[in-house]
């Protein structure tokens, strides 16, 4: 039997899980921003270390992770990634959040032919237009989430948009594809001003100025993190919000929403985790262990680490190896449930189907919360297999 190791370096952790049985044990090279972006990677973390404790007490297919932090710098996730590979010999890659990380972990892992799990990164170009044969991802993409957010948006009086969104790959993304959406549900709307603040470093007075003198009838947001903060707090001073609807992505997960508390902007859209008021059995046996093992409610990064590490020990009882190819096969129409139920991992696109809840942002006894949700199953949340098929290179070797 091992026994349970951890050390944390800089930069460095590494955990070593205790191992039951002498089962073969799949090494699983994994790699976040967990410095640059703690507000989710934190919980993300523990939600994975709960989902390896589990695996490995249920006997079977063990799990190690050998873990690192890329500071949120795509050249050192690479470099990290290339060193789990030669030197610590993992059987797979899997984590990332930025999505322009996710993206360069994914052109290394169709450069080395590894399986890949992109656990967070939201651009659709992971899986569509960049999309390879060894990466597969986790949560819902920008499109996805997006296209629940269309519906309500549509919903709305405003025609006259403004957007604003961090300047890299997922605000990108996530702009073009809701300018999209929501004009090809109401024609009419116009789209009249556009801020693209740099990750982390929006100022926000300047910002909330230019948006204010466009005198938009509706907001677009997909700022988060201290960002958000900034751009709520900058907002509600010069009365950016009043009398105007928001449509805002990813503001409802605890990791962005708790940071406002009692500001939380009431009425917001938005898609989130409303942890407190899900009632699923497979959401309140989730719950129920997280809280046990860490003493603290889960926020969506947890949700995201656990179903990381329960796919990744379905695909391999499934194969019968840690090979890269009988892993991809495996992978394919691979069901499992999650905390959100049952989730299918989609073989056209890499896709897996778990859903965003999509509902309004309120205050609740003085605490932020999403009120009036609804689960957008991601499974109905997908673009036809036609589409994808236009969408997605042929897959290379």
């Amino acid at each position: 039997m091992r026994q349970a190791t951890a050390f944390v370096a800089t930069g460095v952790l590494l955990l070593s899980v205790a191992v039951a049985h002498a089962a073969e044990t799949v090494r699983v090279g994994e790699i976040n921003s967990y410095s640059r972006i703690p507000s989710f990677t934190e919980s993300y973390r523990k939600g994975w270390q709960l989902a390896v404790e589990q695996v490995n007490a249920r006997g079977g297919v063990q799990i190690e992770v050998v873990s690192r932090d890329d500071n949120g710098e795509p050249s050192t996730a690479v470099a990290l990634a290339n060193e789990l590979l030669l030197r610590e010999q993992v059987d797979l890659l899997a984590g990332t959040f930025l999505s322009n990380i996710g993206l360069a972990i994914s052109e290394l892992a169709r450069q080395r032919k590894v399986f890949f799990l992109a656990a967070e990164p939201l651009s659709t170009q992971l899986t569509w237009e960049k999309g390879n044969r060894y990466t597969w991802r986790l949560r819902p993409s920008t499109w996805m989430q997006n296209k629940a957010l269309a519906e309500e948006a549509a919903k709305l009086p405003a025609q006259r948009w403004a957007v604003i969104a961090p300047n890299y790959e997922y605000g990108q993304s996530a702009v073009a594809e809701f300018k999209r959406l929501l004009s090809e549900l109401k024609p009419e709307v116009e789209f009249v001003a556009e801020q693209w603040p740099a990750q982390g470093r929006l100022d926000a007075g300047p910002t909330v100025q230019a948006l204010l003198q466009a005198r938009p009838d509706a907001i677009y947001n997909a700022t988060f993190a201290t960002d958000l903060v900034r751009f709520v707090r900058e907002g509600r001073l010069r009365g950016l919000f009043d009398g105007r609807d928001v449509v805002s992505l990813i503001t409802g997960e605890p990791e962005y929403l708790d940071p406002l508390g009692a500001e939380a902007p009431e009425g917001w859209i938005v898609t989130g985790y409303p942890w407190s008021q899900i009632d699923l059995p497979e959401h309140t046996a989730f719950l129920r262990a997280f809280e046990e093992r860490w003493h603290e409610p889960p926020k969506l990064g947890a949700v995201v680490g656990y179903t990381m590490i329960e796919t990744i020990a379905a695909a391999v009882e499934k194969a019968g190896t840690t090979n890269t190819d009988p892993m991809l096969q495996a992978m394919a129409g691979l069901e499992l449930s999650s905390p959100f139920g049952p989730i299918v991992w989609r073989g056209i696109d890499h896709q897996a189907t778990l859903g965003a809840f999509v509902g309004k942002l309120g205050v609740v006894d003085g605490k932020p919360t999403m009120v009036d949700w609804r689960y957008a199953d991601g499974a109905l949340y997908q673009p036809s297999d036609e589409e994808v098929r236009k969408l997605r290179p042929q897959d290379d070797d």
